[in-house]
């Protein structure tokens, strides 16, 4: 099922993209026959339902939102028309667009939601390094998620590169603070700027503090971090006896990284006190 779990983070990273199956399953690694026949055992969904329907479901919420114009959402959601975009949504969800930003919610309607699938198996544990990073001050898309579903992560950083020309960053950061008592987080797919005056209209602004950090570097496909994130938390960090803090832990990209595929690695950093007992 890794291939299904790269499919579904290509869609949802390039969800402003022409995709034929073709494209995914090249992203999969896998031929478009192999693709088609692991997805639709996966999800229940063949691919190009699921990203028609993905789109529609964005397109629901971007309405709900309050867009002021119904055109460029249709074509944001690969429609080459205003009637066009229409037919499909009602098709959909049983109403029109216009009813929908209207209403102001997506309730009652049967959006979807990006999928989880089974990911890839964890690998064996990294090497652990210490660093002081900060401090920093980020901005950038922010959003709200329970731990057991952010498969919406990607669709952030897609939006987040469209909007932004980020190739002269060092790094992007994604990241992520405990909101409440059930776990909610908030994640930022961001950047460092130097002033608060840089942070583009809407985007979140973020600081952190000069902090000691455990840095481990995730060398699969991106789609795979959150099983090496829960293994770093629940098994790596305290066998090498490092006791994290209340503070924001993030992902920092750096150049190897492409977001086009996935692939090149990325470093995960938790706040942490005291001393290694490997150290």
């Amino acid at each position: 099922m890794a291939a299904v779990q790269r499919a579904v983070w290509y869609i949802e990273s390039h969800s402003g993209d022409e995709l034929s199956l073709g494209d995914v399953a090249d992203a999969a690694g896998v031929s478009a026959f192999h693709l088609a026949r692991l997805f639709r055992a996966a999800t229940g969904w063949s691919v190009a339902r699921y990203i028609r329907v993905r789109r529609l479901s964005q397109a629901a919420a971007d309405l709900a939102a309050g867009a002021p114009n119904i055109l460029p959402v249709a074509l944001s959601s690969g429609y080459g028309s205003h009637e066009a975009f229409t037919r499909a949504f009602r098709d959909a969800f049983g109403l029109p667009p216009e009813d929908v930003r209207k209403r102001g919610h997506v309730e009652g309607l049967a959006t979807l939601a990006p999928m989880r699938v089974m990911e890839e198996p964890v690998g064996p544990a990294p090497m652990l390094r210490t660093e002081e990073i900060g401090p920093l001050l980020l901005t950038g898309i922010d959003a709200s998620y329970l731990p057991s579903d952010t498969a919406g992560i990607p669709s952030q950083w897609q939006r987040l590169h469209t909007e932004q020309s980020l190739g002269t960053c060092q790094y992007t950061y994604g990241v992520c603070r405990t909101t409440d008592d059930e776990g909610r987080l908030d994640y930022l797919a961001g950047y460092e700027i130097d002033n608060v005056g840089q942070a583009p209209r809407g985007y979140r602004r973020l600081r952190l503090p000069r902090q000691r950090y455990v840095v481990a570097r995730h060398a699969g496909h991106i789609g795979s971090i959150p099983r090496t994130w829960r293994a770093l938390l629940s098994d790596w960090l305290p066998a090498a006896g490092f006791v994290p803090i209340e503070a924001p832990d993030f992902e920092r990209y750096d150049a190897a990284f492409n977001p086009a595929t996935g692939y090149g690695g990325v470093d995960i950093c938790i706040p942490v006190e005291g001393v290694s007992r490997t150290c």
